[in-house]
């Protein structure tokens, strides 16, 4: 991949849209893999895991993100890469959630209206990350309330913040990639000859 605006504009039509469809495809790869691991992963473990699950995946969310800011801004296309950093960080942030509702629901029989399988809390994670919220399935102790209570208050730091991070990591990199163009450009035209 060409890493300054330089190499980009050196590409054909055909070759940087051959490369844009490279990164949205690894973008969505990455995001079907996180699903795959999910379902695959064994993940009945004592209820301790489930806060290591959750600390070290919020952990691993924000080293994500922050990777994909410094590539949206050095990026010759900012905004593909910030729909990259949206395709990826999204279901990492599924699978984090629905892992840790799973574990709970397994250490802590009843902590929900209904027995929490790997497709039942995913489904339930995402009832509550779109803010749905069907009533099917619904948290009854308290650390469940608290694990919920917590997705709601990260999902409105994800959807505000994060959104806005990489909105504004697009438009740097926009404005970064202009003025490198700009420059080019006056660099490959030639000098009037003094007259005198």
């Amino acid at each position: 991949m060409p890493r300054s605006s330089r190499d980009f504009d050196q590409l054909t039509a055909s070759q940087r849209h051959r490369r844009q469809a490279v990164l949205l495809a690894r973008a969505a790869v990455t995001g079907a893999l996180l699903f795959v691991a999910y379902f695959l992963l064994p993940l009945n473990e004592p209820e301790d895991v489930g806060i290591v699950v959750l600390v070290g995946g919020l952990i691993l969310i924000a080293g994500v993100m922050a990777w994909h800011v410094r590539e949206i801004v050095v990026s010759p296309y900012p905004r593909l890469r910030g729909f990259q950093a949206l395709i990826t960080g999204i279901p990492l942030l599924l699978v984090v959630f629905a892992a840790v509702y799973y574990i709970t629901g397994h250490s802590q029989v009843g902590s929900f209206t209904e027995p929490m399988d790997k497709i039942g809390a995913m489904y339930f994670t995402v009832t509550v990350f779109s803010t749905v919220g069907f009533g099917d399935i619904t948290a009854k102790t308290d650390l469940a309330r608290t694990l919920v209570t917590f997705q709601m208050l990260f999902n409105l730091v994800v959807i505000g913040l994060v959104a806005k991070v990489i909105f504004g990591a697009v438009d740097v990199g926009v404005k970064k990639r202009s003025a490198e163009h700009h420059t080019s450009t006056e660099a490959q035209e030639p000098t009037e000859p003094a007259t005198g």
